[in-house]
Protein backbone atom coordinates (compact mmCIF):
# COMPACT_ATOMS: atom_id res chain seq x y z
CA UNK A 1 0.00 0.00 0.00
CA UNK A 2 2.75 2.00 1.01
CA UNK A 3 4.50 1.26 -2.38
CA UNK A 4 1.41 2.63 -4.38
CA UNK A 5 1.21 5.71 -2.12
CA UNK A 6 4.97 6.66 -3.14
CA UNK A 7 3.99 5.91 -6.87
CA UNK A 8 1.14 7.88 -7.06
CA UNK A 9 2.97 11.33 -5.03
CA UNK A 10 5.76 10.63 -7.40
CA UNK A 11 3.98 10.66 -10.46
CA UNK A 12 2.29 14.37 -8.52
CA UNK A 13 5.57 15.93 -7.99
CA UNK A 14 6.81 14.58 -11.64
CA UNK A 15 3.74 16.49 -13.13
CA UNK A 16 3.98 19.82 -11.14
CA UNK A 17 7.74 19.92 -12.52
CA UNK A 18 6.96 19.44 -15.76
CA UNK A 19 3.82 22.21 -15.90
CA UNK A 20 6.57 24.60 -14.16
CA UNK A 21 9.37 23.86 -16.49
CA UNK A 22 6.50 24.18 -19.67
CA UNK A 23 5.85 27.78 -18.01
CA UNK A 24 9.28 28.95 -17.85
CA UNK A 25 9.69 27.46 -21.02
CA UNK A 26 6.87 29.37 -22.39
CA UNK A 27 7.67 33.14 -20.97
CA UNK A 28 11.29 32.58 -22.33
CA UNK A 29 9.67 31.86 -25.76
CA UNK A 30 7.58 35.38 -25.23
CA UNK A 31 10.65 37.31 -24.75
CA UNK A 32 12.61 35.90 -27.37
CA UNK A 33 9.60 36.13 -29.66
CA UNK A 34 9.20 40.12 -28.40
CA UNK A 35 13.14 40.87 -28.78
CA UNK A 36 12.51 39.19 -32.40
CA UNK A 37 10.38 41.74 -32.75
CA UNK A 38 12.37 44.47 -31.67
CA UNK A 39 15.08 43.49 -33.68
CA UNK A 40 13.01 43.43 -37.09
CA UNK A 41 11.84 46.47 -36.60
CA UNK A 42 15.26 48.06 -35.85
CA UNK A 43 16.05 45.85 -39.34
CA UNK A 44 13.36 47.57 -41.46
CA UNK A 45 11.87 43.97 -41.27
CA UNK A 46 8.19 45.69 -40.41
CA UNK A 47 5.91 42.59 -41.51
CA UNK A 48 7.84 39.98 -39.85
CA UNK A 49 8.19 42.55 -36.87
CA UNK A 50 4.22 42.73 -37.14
CA UNK A 51 3.98 38.81 -36.94
CA UNK A 52 6.27 38.91 -33.91
CA UNK A 53 4.40 41.13 -32.06
CA UNK A 54 0.61 40.00 -32.97
CA UNK A 55 2.58 36.54 -31.80
CA UNK A 56 2.94 37.79 -28.17
CA UNK A 57 -0.08 39.66 -27.66
CA UNK A 58 -2.03 36.06 -28.87
CA UNK A 59 0.07 34.39 -26.28
CA UNK A 60 1.50 37.06 -23.11
CA UNK A 61 -1.33 39.83 -23.64
CA UNK A 62 -1.94 39.60 -19.64
CA UNK A 63 1.78 39.40 -19.29
CA UNK A 64 4.41 42.18 -18.57
CA UNK A 65 5.29 42.37 -22.12
CA UNK A 66 1.51 43.17 -23.17
CA UNK A 67 0.96 47.08 -23.45
CA UNK A 68 4.78 46.96 -24.98
CA UNK A 69 4.07 44.70 -27.51
CA UNK A 70 0.48 46.43 -28.39
CA UNK A 71 2.60 49.86 -28.77
CA UNK A 72 5.89 48.42 -30.79
CA UNK A 73 2.78 46.41 -33.36
CA UNK A 74 1.15 49.84 -33.92
CA UNK A 75 5.07 51.51 -34.37
CA UNK A 76 5.60 48.32 -36.81
CA UNK A 77 2.66 49.78 -39.21
CA UNK A 78 3.78 53.41 -38.35
CA UNK A 79 7.35 52.54 -39.91
CA UNK A 80 5.82 50.33 -42.80
CA UNK A 81 3.51 53.57 -43.63
CA UNK A 82 0.41 51.55 -43.18
CA UNK A 83 -0.78 54.50 -41.18
CA UNK A 84 -4.60 53.24 -40.43
CA UNK A 85 -3.60 50.03 -39.18
CA UNK A 86 -0.89 51.90 -36.50
CA UNK A 87 -4.08 54.23 -35.93
CA UNK A 88 -5.98 50.87 -35.01
CA UNK A 89 -3.13 49.15 -32.76
CA UNK A 90 -2.70 52.49 -31.06
CA UNK A 91 -6.30 53.02 -30.25
CA UNK A 92 -6.32 49.64 -28.94
CA UNK A 93 -3.54 50.69 -26.64
CA UNK A 94 -4.71 53.78 -25.41
CA UNK A 95 -8.51 52.26 -24.74
CA UNK A 96 -7.59 48.75 -22.94
CA UNK A 97 -4.02 49.97 -21.28
CA UNK A 98 -4.81 53.05 -20.30
CA UNK A 99 -2.11 52.54 -17.58
CA UNK A 100 1.08 52.17 -20.25
CA UNK A 101 3.83 54.67 -20.31
CA UNK A 102 3.47 54.36 -24.26
CA UNK A 103 0.14 56.03 -23.93
CA UNK A 104 1.50 59.61 -24.54
CA UNK A 105 3.30 58.40 -27.34
CA UNK A 106 0.66 56.23 -28.98
CA UNK A 107 -1.77 59.25 -28.28
CA UNK A 108 0.92 61.28 -30.63
CA UNK A 109 1.33 58.99 -33.14
CA UNK A 110 -2.63 58.64 -33.99
CA UNK A 111 -2.04 62.53 -34.48
CA UNK A 112 0.70 61.96 -36.31
CA UNK A 113 -1.03 59.43 -38.62
CA UNK A 114 -4.24 61.30 -39.43
CA UNK A 115 -2.12 64.14 -40.40
CA UNK A 116 -0.21 62.18 -42.95
CA UNK A 117 -3.54 60.50 -44.53
CA UNK A 118 -4.80 63.67 -44.85
CA UNK A 119 -5.19 65.01 -48.55
CA UNK A 120 -4.49 67.86 -50.75
CA UNK A 121 -7.16 70.37 -49.86
CA UNK A 122 -9.82 69.19 -53.07
CA UNK A 123 -10.54 65.85 -51.59
CA UNK A 124 -12.51 64.90 -49.05
CA UNK A 125 -11.17 66.13 -45.71
CA UNK A 126 -12.40 63.65 -42.99
CA UNK A 127 -8.49 62.63 -42.32
CA UNK A 128 -7.85 66.36 -42.02
CA UNK A 129 -11.07 67.01 -39.23
CA UNK A 130 -9.77 63.91 -37.27
CA UNK A 131 -6.04 64.83 -37.21
CA UNK A 132 -7.45 68.20 -35.95
CA UNK A 133 -9.38 66.74 -33.27
CA UNK A 134 -7.36 63.97 -32.06
CA UNK A 135 -4.41 67.66 -31.74
CA UNK A 136 -6.99 69.15 -29.40
CA UNK A 137 -7.36 66.62 -27.40
CA UNK A 138 -4.06 65.86 -27.21
CA UNK A 139 -3.10 69.46 -26.01
CA UNK A 140 -6.24 69.68 -23.88
CA UNK A 141 -4.78 66.36 -21.92
CA UNK A 142 -0.95 67.02 -22.47
CA UNK A 143 -0.37 70.94 -22.12
CA UNK A 144 3.36 70.11 -21.44
CA UNK A 145 4.38 67.55 -23.77
CA UNK A 146 7.59 67.76 -25.59
CA UNK A 147 5.11 67.66 -28.65
CA UNK A 148 3.05 70.79 -27.81
CA UNK A 149 4.74 73.04 -30.45
CA UNK A 150 4.96 70.64 -33.25
CA UNK A 151 1.29 69.99 -33.03
CA UNK A 152 0.41 73.60 -32.65
CA UNK A 153 2.41 74.13 -35.88
CA UNK A 154 0.58 70.91 -37.32
CA UNK A 155 -2.92 72.35 -36.59
CA UNK A 156 -2.03 75.70 -38.01
CA UNK A 157 -1.10 74.04 -41.03
CA UNK A 158 -4.46 71.54 -41.14
CA UNK A 159 -6.39 74.87 -40.44
CA UNK A 160 -5.30 76.64 -43.21
CA UNK A 161 -5.92 73.60 -45.48
CA UNK A 162 -9.63 73.10 -44.39
CA UNK A 163 -10.04 77.19 -44.78
CA UNK A 164 -8.52 76.87 -48.39
CA UNK A 165 -11.24 74.05 -49.35
CA UNK A 166 -13.97 76.24 -48.13
CA UNK A 167 -12.75 79.13 -49.86
CA UNK A 168 -12.12 77.68 -53.22
CA UNK A 169 -15.47 76.07 -52.57
CA UNK A 170 -16.80 79.64 -52.74
CA UNK A 171 -14.66 80.24 -55.48
CA UNK A 172 -16.33 77.64 -57.29
CA UNK A 173 -20.08 78.95 -56.66
CA UNK A 174 -18.91 82.52 -57.84
CA UNK A 175 -18.10 80.95 -60.94
CA UNK A 176 -21.57 79.05 -61.59
CA UNK A 177 -23.13 82.38 -60.61
CA UNK A 178 -24.44 80.77 -57.47
CA UNK A 179 -24.09 83.78 -55.32
CA UNK A 180 -25.95 82.58 -52.18
CA UNK A 181 -24.19 79.29 -51.76
CA UNK A 182 -20.67 81.07 -52.76
CA UNK A 183 -21.44 83.81 -49.44
CA UNK A 184 -22.58 80.95 -47.38
CA UNK A 185 -19.09 79.44 -48.06
CA UNK A 186 -16.82 82.82 -47.50
CA UNK A 187 -19.11 83.23 -44.36
CA UNK A 188 -18.00 79.83 -43.31
CA UNK A 189 -14.27 80.38 -43.92
CA UNK A 190 -14.48 83.90 -42.19
CA UNK A 191 -16.06 82.54 -38.88
CA UNK A 192 -14.89 79.08 -38.48
CA UNK A 193 -10.94 79.71 -40.13
CA UNK A 194 -10.34 83.35 -38.91
CA UNK A 195 -7.16 83.15 -37.78
CA UNK A 196 -5.76 81.23 -41.17
CA UNK A 197 -4.09 82.74 -44.01
CA UNK A 198 -7.30 82.75 -46.07
CA UNK A 199 -8.98 85.28 -44.53
CA UNK A 200 -8.29 88.69 -46.23
CA UNK A 201 -9.17 86.44 -49.57
CA UNK A 202 -12.33 85.31 -48.03
CA UNK A 203 -13.26 88.51 -47.00
CA UNK A 204 -12.97 89.94 -50.37
CA UNK A 205 -14.83 87.05 -51.78
CA UNK A 206 -17.37 87.86 -49.56
CA UNK A 207 -17.70 91.59 -50.69
CA UNK A 208 -17.45 90.59 -54.34
CA UNK A 209 -20.26 87.83 -53.48
CA UNK A 210 -22.52 90.54 -51.79
CA UNK A 211 -22.02 93.25 -54.70
CA UNK A 212 -22.71 89.96 -57.11
CA UNK A 213 -26.09 89.14 -55.30
CA UNK A 214 -27.09 92.96 -55.17
CA UNK A 215 -26.59 93.26 -51.41
CA UNK A 216 -25.02 96.83 -52.19
CA UNK A 217 -25.13 98.19 -48.82
CA UNK A 218 -23.73 95.13 -47.09
CA UNK A 219 -21.02 94.89 -49.68
CA UNK A 220 -19.88 98.54 -48.86
CA UNK A 221 -20.37 98.35 -45.30
CA UNK A 222 -17.54 95.13 -45.39
CA UNK A 223 -15.47 96.54 -47.69
CA UNK A 224 -15.26 99.83 -45.34
CA UNK A 225 -14.20 97.65 -42.36
CA UNK A 226 -11.40 95.80 -44.25
CA UNK A 227 -10.28 98.55 -46.59
CA UNK A 228 -7.07 98.66 -44.47
CA UNK A 229 -5.77 95.75 -45.07
CA UNK A 230 -7.38 95.14 -48.68
CA UNK A 231 -5.54 97.86 -50.09
CA UNK A 232 -2.34 96.44 -47.95
CA UNK A 233 -2.73 92.99 -49.83
CA UNK A 234 -3.42 94.40 -53.11
CA UNK A 235 -7.43 93.10 -52.67
CA UNK A 236 -9.28 96.62 -52.31
CA UNK A 237 -9.79 97.38 -56.20
CA UNK A 238 -10.85 94.54 -57.69
CA UNK A 239 -13.82 94.52 -54.78
CA UNK A 240 -14.53 97.89 -55.16
CA UNK A 241 -15.13 97.00 -59.15
CA UNK A 242 -17.63 94.80 -58.09
CA UNK A 243 -19.42 96.94 -56.25
CA UNK A 244 -19.39 99.93 -58.67
CA UNK A 245 -20.47 97.18 -61.39
CA UNK A 246 -22.96 95.63 -59.55
CA UNK A 247 -24.17 99.15 -58.64
CA UNK A 248 -24.51 100.02 -62.49
CA UNK A 249 -26.75 96.75 -62.94
CA UNK A 250 -29.10 97.28 -60.04
CA UNK A 251 -29.58 100.87 -61.34
CA UNK A 252 -30.26 99.62 -65.03
CA UNK A 253 -32.74 96.64 -63.36
CA UNK A 254 -35.16 99.41 -61.60
CA UNK A 255 -34.86 101.57 -64.64
CA UNK A 256 -36.23 99.19 -66.93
Amino acid sequence: MKKYIFIINLAILLMAFSCAGSKAVNEVTIQDKFQNGLDNLEKEKYMQAQLDFNNVLIRGMGSDLGDDAQYYLGEAYYRNEEYLNAITEFEKLTRRMGFSEYVEEARFKICEAYKIESPKYFHDQEYTLKALERYQEFIDDYPNSEYSSSILSSIEDLRNKMANKIYQTGILYMKMEEYESAKIAFEDAVNTYYDTEIINLANQGLVIAYAKNLEIDRAMTLLTQNEITFKKYNLYDEAMLSITNSKKKYISKKSQ
